[in-house]
């Protein structure tokens, strides 16, 4: 399958799957999840950082039109895909990507990957969530709106991950 359109489809897929499924399962009132974020996170390693500024923004802009939330989601996932490539350099130290194409479960290895998961998914949800409070007043709420969304944001991620890898290898 073309590049493109893989992406594409994968956009397309984890919108959906944020709004029509993930949105709707009530966890109370302090867990949110968010797996579309898997889309910015598996982007090539060789993506220009204007296009994943543009591809962060519209992701989060698309979210924000089917959940109401003005720009919040867009304000997050263009800062998360502003911090990829220093998350990137962070997790992998000096370690080089010569036969990778984009960051996955199958050629890193599940540890590299959930420690990029975490980084990730703590920066979005930290900026998510300042924006939504936008008060220092209360930041505690903030705090432990992060601590109970993250891991399961991050499980659910690496659920859905583990999920199509297991797919592919089947094939």
């Amino acid at each position: 399958m073309n590049k493109t359109v893989l992406q594409i489809v994968r956009f397309v897929a984890l919108v959906l799957l944020q709004v029509l499924v993930i949105n709707h399962i009530r966890l109370g009132g302090y867990v949110h999840p968010y797996v579309y974020l898997i889309f910015i996170m598996l982007l090539p390693f060789n993506t220009p950082q204007w296009q994943l500024l543009l591809l962060g923004f519209v992701l989060g802009l698309t979210i924000d039109l089917f959940t109401g939330t003005l720009g919040l989601h867009a304000g997050a996932t263009t800062l998360m895909a502003f911090c990829r490539p220093s998350i990137i350099k962070l997790v992998s130290g000096n370690q080089k990507f010569e036969n990778v194409q984009e960051p996955n479960l199958g050629q890193l290895g599940g540890a590299w990957f959930f420690r990029y998961a975490i980084c990730m998914v703590l920066v979005h949800h930290l900026s998510l969530f300042v924006l939504e409070s936008f008060s220092f007043r209360l930041m505690g709420q903030v705090l432990l709106r992060l601590l109970l969304s993250a891991p399961v944001s991050i499980f659910l991620i690496m659920m859905v991950l583990f999920i199509f890898k297991s797919e592919r290898k089947r094939e």
